[in-house]
């Protein structure tokens, strides 16, 4: 699959829908390494919640942006275009294609296209939202958000309440939504390569099950004392996040294990369903229902691409 020009192929979709799996066998299949671009899988401490690729499978491919920062890192979105494209850079040095996977739709947004140049931030309004959020709760800043930057709102990771916090900052500095800054392109010269997307779906039914499934396997291989080891650092931003948010209140006390683990099979539903939404609106994606049929998808996917990647070296 020689080619001119070098090829990233992204493999996008919700959580649970079996990313892991697919992009290893496709890296196999390709001769190629695994760029991570779920956001969650960045950070050492972070394992069985975050449903990294285990030890085993990091073994089979080499994988990028996984395991290298601790939770007690600044780390953002600026951050990692440059990381990841230094990684990316590095592999096309040995190889025509490379591969990236992950659930987090900003970072796939940003390793494709670059992040935009942000306004600054007063710090009296930076101080006005932060005590907004400590009196009023995240719920008021959500709602707030709604009203003023629908678009971003059904995007955005409604849990991490720094993202939230950002938005409202551009939007009362500004009088602009967040997400009217958020077009730039990239400069060709950025990125010397050529793109193909490739999303995975599944049925509602089969994928809510994924995801229930994955939570009691997760429990049953120790969620809980995880989350409790990282309780003294729960302010940290990369631990606003589903399967660790709903824990700490259960170590706090404010409702039974039992609950604990209802509300994180009912929200991480909910987060897939939002990243579902996000990545089907790229009219780019080449999507495959696995429903049922994942032999047959992986057949189709290696076909598609095989044709793709010949077209381009002509």
């Amino acid at each position: 699959m020689q080619k001119n020009t070098p090829t990233l192929i992204l493999l996008v979709g919700p959580t649970a829908i079996g990313k892991t799996n697919i992009a290893i066998e496709l890296a196999l299949w390709l001769g190629t390494e695994i760029i991570s671009t779920d956001s969650r899988q960045f950070y050492k401490e972070m394992n069985i919640g975050t449903a990294k690729p285990s030890s085993a499978e990091q073994a089979l491919v080499t994988h990028h942006l996984v395991d290298f920062l601790s939770v007690l890192d600044s780390y953002d979105v600026k951050q990692f275009e440059q990381d990841a494209l230094q990684s990316l850079y590095k592999i096309f040095q040995q190889k025509a294609v490379a591969l990236a996977t992950g659930g987090s739709g900003l970072y796939v947004k940003t390793l494709c296209e670059g992040i935009d140049e942000m306004p600054d931030i007063p710090e009296d309004i930076r101080n006005q939202l932060q005590l907004k959020l400590e009196n009023e709760g995240l719920q008021s800043l959500i709602d707030k958000l709604k009203k003023v930057d629908l678009h971003y709102f059904e995007q955005v990771d409604l849990y991490n309440h720094r993202r939230i916090l950002r938005a409202l900052e551009v939007y009362h500095a500004t009088g602009k939504p967040y997400s009217s800054f958020r077009n730039k392109k990239p400069k060709q010269e950025d990125r010397p390569f050529q793109i193909l997307k490739i999303g995975l779906s599944r049925n509602r039914e089969e994928l809510y099950q994924r995801i229930n499934t994955r939570v009691d396997q997760m429990i049953g291989q120790g969620l809980f004392d995880e989350v409790k080891a990282l309780y003294p650092h729960r302010k940290a931003n990369a631990l606003q996040t589903v399967g660790y948010q709903e824990v700490f209140p259960y170590l706090e006390g404010a409702y039974d294990e039992r609950e604990a683990i209802r509300l994180i099979k009912r929200n991480t539903r909910r987060f897939a369903k939002r990243q579902a939404t996000w990545f089907r609106k790229d009219s780019e994606i080449q999507w495959f229902d696995l429903s049922g049929r994942e032999a047959l998808a992986m057949n189709e996917m290696k076909e598609y691409l095989t044709q793709r990647l010949n077209n381009r070296a002509q």
